[in-house]
Parts: structure tokens; C-alpha cells; sequence
């Protein structure tokens, strides 16, 4: 055990406080199911945007990024750092629109933008789809890391672990369903600082250890590709050495991937618990300062103290093997912290498991209640009273608690299924987009654009990749397709050509259902047939507008990014540059968000 009094003080006040703020959050939690799943719609942009970070500082994810340093260096983060274009497509197109929407949920969003039966089952479809399956599968992969977190960290085995994870998911699940979205971000902000606290503290400590020996030190111990920044290009893959990318990948990278694949927290066009946040802010503004923050924060701001660790890692540790590299991570805390530091860190870690857990839960029991319980009390034709649905919400928070836990313990027989079905989502992201922007869109498009690509990716991996001696390797995941680009780009097409065959042979929605979605949101492009219906002048479009801010936006966060890292391994040169392209991105992205009219305040 290396955890010491002062530690478990530490982590005893950390859970403390966080079941405070669960009990003093119930009464405002308790009056709707607005109150309760979106926290009244009356979050700052910078709660909101902390708790989005929050949420995807899962306990695996350095875990992650120093297995990918590992292998890849730096340059190996491009498998996530890629996804930052389609973030911020989402912050400057979507985030107001789904604030001006005003659901519920993503799902709710259905049946505002389509009408009929169809709609209505696939709402109710959905709900138990991402509320129950995916998302207790998402929380059994974040248990699975935990564990394997304290099993080394506190050197127990897999049964005392397992109960450790039942103790903290009963307790997550206590202050979750007890405080809704509004304890959830609160605690959000807590555990975000307490987690990035504490790896920047490691960072510290083991850069300027004396077996790393400072900056100099790593450098001179580690292979200079390790520290290369950008990957290769025209490589023929992504093995061991600087990240490679064949033109088909590179190519898939920035005209196709950012769009066309959906995966849980970065949905094209925004979803899941992104897009809850999103509506839960004050208002058009704060929705999109919120979501301009993840992105920043997300890409920018807090990757580095993971890299740093995963680089020592390599000096540190080095017999590691590339399925254990991970655990360097673990062993990082506890070999580097001293006693009291051992136990912020610790607890550093278990608030990011503490904020992914709660998000899920909170946004999983949304589903249930608003999209499948409610729903279906109302189509009885009952009437449906508040506090009780907030209660029933607070059952649903318990139930994915239970269901999460028997899905924790049987992860490695459904991973393979779970994953394949992640993998085979190209194509979809197109729809999701679209939807906004194209009135033509319609519930069987959206129906046809889900199920296509199943179908689409068995026929790319099945049957085209043995016939053209492709092999797939088994981390294909998560190296979304870059080593198999030829499988994303096959099955992106498959979809988009079945989804706008099914789109052209079915009805358009209903000109009612239509006018009523374009009074609430006002959408732009093509709805020109509907403005002319509801006898609404054409407008100056803001598209070229937002085209720039994201553009620039996008600039702002990789050349703070780059500049980040410049500074920390002293390449001043290289650093300035960055942070001239950094002030300019930044002074183009505020004059065209502040004098132009892109969203409400």
C-alpha cells in the first residue's frame, strides 16, 4: 500500500466535499426535468465548458496518450489532435442552434426535426441504445481502466479493485442522481483542477528527476524522432518510429474523418454530453464561449502535462512493453509523488473517473426518462408531473449504475462487439451535419445513414480488404482507420450513396413539421422554400462568417498547441512563430465574433 494517512485524509475530504455538493444542489435539481438533466438552462459558458473537459479526462486517457508516445511520440497524438476540425465546427455552427433549439436531449431533437412513427421509434430506439448499451459500455471501459489504475497504484488484486470501483460508483451514482447537472458540473470544475493539478505536478517532478535530468536530460536520452511534432507523410504506416500517414490517410485526415465518423463525445455536429452542455448554458453565447473553451482547453491546454509524463516514462521504465506502456503512467505516481502529493494525484485521479461517471450517468438516465419513460407516458395519453419524472430520473441514474457494474465484469467478452460498432459509423456524420442545413433531410435518411454503414464496413473489411490483400490490424479503432484508410473511405461512400438514394426516393418531411423547426432554430442554407412559405425575407447569410471563425479558431488552438510545446523543450524559434500565428488567428477569430452578429446574447 502506498498510500500513506495524509493521503487517505486527502481523499477522504475530496469525497466529502463532492457528496456536499450533491446534497446541496437537491432542492434546485428537484422542480423539473430541466432543472434536473440540463440545470435549468442557467450554466455560465465557463462551467459548462469545464465540465465538458472534465468529462473527457477520463482516468485512461493519459494511460492512453502514453501508450501512444510509446509507440509514436508526439507525433502520435494526431489521432485524436485531427479531431479538433470537426470540434470546431461544432462550436461556431451548432452550439447556438442547439441552445436555440430548446430540447431536452439530442433525441428529443428528433421529433422536432421529423414527424411521424418512424421518428417516434427511433427516439425511443435510440434512447435505450445510447442510454443503456452504449453508454454502461463506455462506463465499463472507464471502470476497466480505473481498476487497472488501483490494482497497480495500491498493489491489490482484481477483486478488491472491483469492489473499490462498486463503493465509488454507488457513491458517484448518490450525488448524480441526487444534484443533477448542476452538481455534476460543479463537481466537474472541482475534480478538472484537482486532476490537472496533479499531472502537472508530476510532469514537474519527474521532468527535473534525476534520472530524466530536466529538459536537456530527455532529450539526450530519448531518440529525436520521439519529439517531432507533425507526422510523416507518404510512410507506408504507423509503425514503431515517428507517426506515418500514406497520402490516402493524410488524405482521409482532412477532407473526410473530421465529418464523416461518429464517436461517443465527438459527434459530428455535436451529441451526446457535448451537446447537453450546450443547452444547459444561459443562453446563444454562452453556448458557444463554452463549447470555444472545451476546444481550447481540450487540445491545447492539457495534453502537455501527459506528454511530458509519457516521454519520462520511456527513460524511466523503459523494458515496458508497447500493451503495458500505460501503466508507466501508474508507475509515474507512484514512484515520483511524495506522501501528501501521492494522495492529490491519486485524488486528482479519481476525480476525472468521478466527472466521465456521473456525465454518463446523468446524460444516460436523460435518455430514459425524457426520450423513452416520458414519451411513452404521454403517447397513453397521461399527463406527466415533474418532481415525479425527476424522481424517475433518479431511478434510471441507479439502474445504469447497476447495469454499468455487471457490464464492468464482463467488458472483454462485449469490447469486440462494442468497438465494431463504433468502427463501422463512417458516413453518419454527414447526415448529422446536413439535418441542420438541408431541408430535404429526412427521418429515413437519418435511419438509412445509421444503419448503412454496418453494413457497409462488414463489406469493406469482409470482402473488398481480402480481395486487394489488405490486412487490418487489431487497433484499428484506435488508430481511427489511419493504417486502413481504404475502410473509412469505402464505407463513407457506400453510406452517403445509400442514405441520399433513400433521401430522394421518400417523402420530404412535412411542411408543418418543417416551419415549425425553422421558427425555433432559423437555420441557414437550404431552406429557402420554407422561409418563402413562412413569408420571411432571404437574410445576408452568416455561413462565410462562421467559415472564418472557424478557420480561424482552428489556427488559434494548434499554434497554442505547438507553441506550448516549443517552450517546454526551448525551441524559441519555432515558439515565436507560433505565437505570431497565435495572435493573429486570435484577433481575426474576436473581430469577427464580436462585430458581427453570429448569435444572440
Amino acid at each position: 500500500m502506498v498510500l500513506e494517512l495524509i493521503d487517505w485524509i486527502i481523499v477522504a475530504v475530496f469525497l466529502g466535499i463532492t457528496l456536499f455538493i450533491g446534497l446541496k444542489f437537491k432542492n434546485k435539481a428537484s422542480g423539473s426535468l430541466t432543472d434536473f438533466f440540463l440545470a435549468g438552462r442557467n450554466l455560465p459558458w465557463y462551467i459548462a465548458g469545464i465540465s465538458m473537459v472534465a468529462t473527457t479526462f477520463a482516468a485512461d486517457t493519459p494511460l492512453w496518450v502514453a501508450e501512444v508516445i510509446k509507440k509514436n511520440g508526439i507525433s502520435g497524438n494526431w489521432l485524436w489532435w485531427n479531431m479538433l476540425i470537426g470540434g470546431m465546427l461544432t462550436t461556431f455552427f451548432f452550439a447556438k442552434m442547439w441552445r436555440k433549439a430548446n430540447v431536452l436531449t439530442e433525441l428529443e431533437f428528433l421529433e422536432l426535426r421529423y414527424s411521424g412513427k418512424a421518428a417516434k421509434l427511433f427516439r425511443k430506439f435510440k434512447s435505450v441504445y445510447l442510454g443503456i448499451f452504449f453508454n454502461t459500455i463506455i462506463i465499463g471501459w472507464v471502470n476497466a481502466a480505473m481498476i487497472k489504475i488501483l490494482i497497480i497504484f495500491l498493489d491489490i488484486d482484481y477483486q478488491t479493485a472491483f469492489i473499490y470501483i462498486s463503493v465509488l460508483m454507488v457513491l458517484i451514482a448518490i450525488y448524480a442522481s441526487l444534484s443533477g447537472l448542476l452538481g455534476v458540473a460543479i463537481t466537474d470544475a472541482v475534480q478538472f483542477i484537482l486532476a490537472m493539478a496533479g499531472c502537472i505536478i508530476l510532469a514537474v517532478i519527474m521532468l527535473n528527476s534525476e534520472q530524466v535530468g530536466g529538459v536537456a536530460g530527455l532529450k539526450e536520452k530519448l531518440p529525436e524522432w520521439r519529439f517531432d511534432f507533425f507526422p510523416n507523410i507518404n510512410s507506408t504506416g504507423s509503425a514503431i518510429g515517428t507517426f506515418g500517414l500514406t497520402i490516402g490517410a493524410f488524405f482521409s485526415f482532412i477532407a473526410v474523418q473530421w465529418w464523416a465518423s461518429w464517436y461517443p463525445g465527438n459527434e459530428p455536429g455535436g451529441g451526446g454530453y457535448i451537446s447537453q452542455r450546450m443547452m444547459s448554458t444561459k443562453n446563444e453565447k454562452h453556448s458557444v464561449f463554452a463549447t470555444l473553451f472545451f476546444q481550447i482547453a481540450h487540445y491545447a491546454l492539457r495534453p502537455w502535462p501527459w506528454i511530458i509524463v509519457g516521454l519520462c516514462a520511456l527513460v524511466v521504465y523503459p523494458n515496458l512493453a508497447m500493451d503495458e506502456a500505460g501503466n508507466g503512467f501508474v508507475m509515474a505516481m507512484r514512484d515520483f509523488m511524495p506522501r501528501g502529493l501521492r494522495g492529490l494525484l491519486f485524488t486528482a485521479f479519481l476525480g476525472a473517473y468521478m466527472s466521465t461517471i456521473s456525465t454518463q450517468l446523468n446524460w444516460g438516465a436523460s435518455y430514459l426518462t425524457n426520450d423513452l419513460y416520458k414519451r411513452q407516458v404521454e403517447e397513453n395519453g397521461k399527463t406527466t408531473d415533474q418532481k415525479q419524472l425527476v424522481k424517475v430520473g433518479r431511478v434510471f441514474t441507479v439502474v445504469i449504475m447497476a447495469i454499468a457494474l455487471i457490464i464492468t465484469s464482463f467488458i472483454d467478452t462485449i469490447d469486440g462487439a462494442a468497438r465494431f460498432l463504433i468502427a463501422s459509423s463512417a458516413g453518419l456524420g454527414a447526415v448529422l451535419i446536413l439535418r441542420w442545413y438541408w431541408s430535404r433531410i429526412n427521418i429515413w435518411s437519418e435511419i438509412s445513414a445509421t444503419l448503412a454503414p454496418i453494413i457497409g464496413y462488414s463489406l469493406s473489411k469482409f470482402v473488398l480488404a481480402p480481395m486487394f490483400d489488405i490486412e487490418i490490424g487489431p487497433d484499428e479503432i484506435q488508430n481511427n482507420f489511419i493504417a486502413n484508410e481504404g475502410i473509412l473511405l469505402s464505407t463513407t461512400l457506400f453510406t452517403t450513396l445509400v442514405w441520399l438514394l433513400v433521401t430522394f426516393l421518400t417523402k420530404a418531411e412535412s411542411d408543418e413539421t418543417l416551419k415549425k423547426f425553422y421558427q425555433r432554430v432559423e437555420p441557414e442554407g437550404a431552406w429557402n422554400s420554407i422561409r418563402e412559405k413562412l413569408n420571411i425575407p432571404k437574410t445576408k447569410s452568416q455561413i462565410p462568417v462562421l467559415i472564418l471563425c472557424w478557420i480561424s479558431a482552428t489556427a488559434l488552438t494548434y499554434s497554442t498547441l505547438f507553441l506550448i510545446g516549443k517552450l517546454i523543450f526551448q525551441d524559441y524559434y519555432h515558439a515565436l512563430i507560433n505565437l505570431i500565428i497565435a495572435i493573429i488567428s486570435f484577433l481575426i477569430l474576436r473581430y469577427f465574433m464580436f462585430h458581427t452578429k453570429i448569435f444572440s446574447d
